[in-house]
């Protein structure tokens, strides 16, 4: 790589046509690329109140500047409009398509999509062009998919076909990586686009700097924690800490949390996902549903959140959903709220908490929209209580389902719920790891520990690093982007601005104050602080009014009074 990318790869699927123009620069100073870049680009391009589902919306695979060169795992971020929530939604994804497709993209740091095909189809995306071709997939499963097509993949199963609101993007080289949370597949679906298949090498250079940062990396406490237990320590974490929500959020702590933790994944692992790299990838087991890597999610909310103690069958219904392309987060809450549902007599159907069984067959209704139930949950928690009854069973902020972080071990969380952009994602900022053992925070500590978190990984998802990579990154990045030549200013400021810019684009779309909220079935007495007050202290740090709405103050400190409400 001689230059930084700095063009953009447009795709519309309506008219069929592939078009190529540059970012403006100003843009990739202030926004860098990724998260920020494709957010700026959802922000100009899609019309207030445009339907998820519709030729209007925007779906950008967004690389970044330094796409393909840190150590660690590549990322790409799916940017859009979320079907589950209608607020934005940035989410992210690895494996061996981020690197192909900086290599395929060659001068190009988005992918941006719009229109909807007249058929399914495929993008076949090299040497920094896209070729618009029939679906030979349509119907497979996403590990069949990523398998089927000469190149790296990233792609929809059957729930994305379907129109699940939580439907994710999977990627290869075996469906073991999902862009989830609020439903970037169900947009790629609804725009008749099965697959984009990337026919690229990574980039290559600066290997006296990666090889500095990969022994960084490696020695680092997170990359410590990586190389020995990947994610799924989190459920041992979490339930030693008392903050693991379990059996459909109805208790803190599950006693089966070893049976499904770090140990027992060591046990039934026969290799690592990757090990090639300055830390291996997760452990790799076989169930009856194929190979998979089940993650510290799969544990929390497919294991304790179901009430299943059973590693093996845990591991299968992660792989069920791997195949199926549904969040196994939404997916697990609306298992576990089916569960709920069947003991208030809400629903007849039966559902109950320890039953492997029971769940796969509702998840796989889900994914078909099969019966009354299936088809109702298929489009979220929120929506099926609103259309079944049983509201308030299971958490969700703007509409999408909490992890089993339980927010009632650590205010501090309930927080950062609150105020996630995407809705009640633990990715933007995660207190629950402090304030646990350093006593309750009081509010202004608490809006502190979310916001540091929250422009952190603004910054580290706009230049698309991957999260445990970019704790070892020295300057935010700056370092790596001077030796690449990428403008840049300000990358803390830029954080924030990229923080305020989704806020707009929230405010914009009709989110208030009211949608910061904490979730029931969460009791605000059982909070050590006021929830309220945490509010209050959030968006008074922020400089943003008592709505939740940025000042004009604070627009103009971060050059966004243009794109004021």
């Amino acid at each position: 790589m001689t230059t930084p990318p700095d063009r953009v790869l447009r795709v519309d699927l309506s008219e069929g046509s592939v078009t190529s123009e540059r970012v403006p620069e100003r843009w990739r100073r202030r926004y860098i690329g990724g998260k920020g870049l494709g957010a700026r680009y959802l922000h100009e391009e899609l019309p207030a109140g445009a339907d998820p589902l519709g030729p209007e919306n925007v779906l950008c695979f967004a690389l970044g500047p330094l796409s393909g060169l840190l150590p660690g795992e590549s990322r790409y971020a799916a940017v859009t409009k979320s079907p589950l929530t209608g607020a934005f939604l940035d989410s992210y994804a690895g494996g061996d398509f981020p690197g192909a497709l900086a290599g395929a993209l060659d001068d190009h740091l988005l992918l941006v999509v719009t229109g909807v095909a007249d058929e399914p189809v495929r993008l076949v995306v090299a040497d920094g062009d896209a070729r618009i071709e029939p679906a030979t997939t349509w119907g497979a499963d996403a590990a069949e998919t990523c398998t089927a097509h000469e190149g790296a993949v990233a792609c929809i199963g059957p729930a994305g076909e379907a129109g699940v609101a939580y439907a994710t993007i999977a990627s290869g080289p075996n469906a073991d990586h999902h862009a989830g949370r609020g439903g970037a597949g169900t947009v790629m679906g609804a725009k008749r686009l099965k697959a984009v298949v990337a026919r690229g090498d990574p980039p290559e250079g600066f290997a006296d700097l990666r090889e500095s940062y990969a022994e960084r990396y490696a020695e680092d406490a997170t990359g410590r924690w990586l190389a020995t237990s990947e994610t799924l320590e989190t459920v041992d974490f979490a339930d030693e800490a008392g903050v693991l929500a379990s059996r459909g959020w109805t208790e803190r702590g599950f006693a089966g949390a070893d049976d499904v933790g770090i140990e027992a994944a060591r046990a039934a692992s026969h290799g690592r996902e990757r090990a090639d790299d300055a830390v291996a990838g997760g452990f790799r087991v076989r169930t009856d549903a194929g190979d998979t890597v089940p993650r510290g999610a799969t544990a929390m909310t497919l294991g304790a959140g179901l009430a299943i103690d059973d590693f093996d069958a845990v591991a299968e219904l992660g792989e069920v959903c791997n195949r199926l392309g549904i969040d196994l987060i939404s997916a697990g809450n609306a298992v576990a709220w089916a569960a709920r549902a069947s003991e208030e007599g809400v629903i007849e159907d039966g559902y109950a908490f320890g039953d492997p069984d029971g769940a796969r067959a509702l998840l796989a209704d889900i994914a078909a929209r099969v019966g009354d139930l299936g088809d109702a949950l298929a489009d979220g928690v929120a929506d099926a209580a609103e259309r079944l009854g049983g509201e308030g069973l299971v958490p969700t902020v703007k509409g999408m389902e909490l992890p089993a972080y339980d927010p009632r071990g650590a205010a501090s969380m309930a927080l950062a719920y609150a105020t996630s952009d995407r809705g009640g994602c633990h990715r933007r900022a995660r207190p629950v790891e402090r304030e646990p053992f350093e006593g309750p925070f009081t509010p202004a500590e608490a809006a502190s520990a979310v916001i540091d978190a929250q422009d952190t990984r603004a910054v580290r998802w706009s230049l698309v690093a991957d999260d445990f990579t970019g704790e070892t990154l020295a300057d935010d990045g700056a370092e790596w982007l001077d030796a690449v030549g990428a403008p840049h200013e300000g990358l803390a400021e830029a954080g924030e601005r990229v923080w305020n810019l989704v806020r707009l684009f929230n405010v914009r779309e009709g989110f208030t104050r009211a949608d910061d909220t904490l979730p029931a079935p969460i009791d605000p007495d059982s909070l050590d602080t006021d929830f309220e007050a945490l509010l209050d202290a959030y968006y008074d740090a922020r400089g943003w009014d008592d709505e939740g709405v940025p000042t004009a103050a604070t627009l103009e400190r971060l050059d966004l009074d243009h794109l004021r409400p």
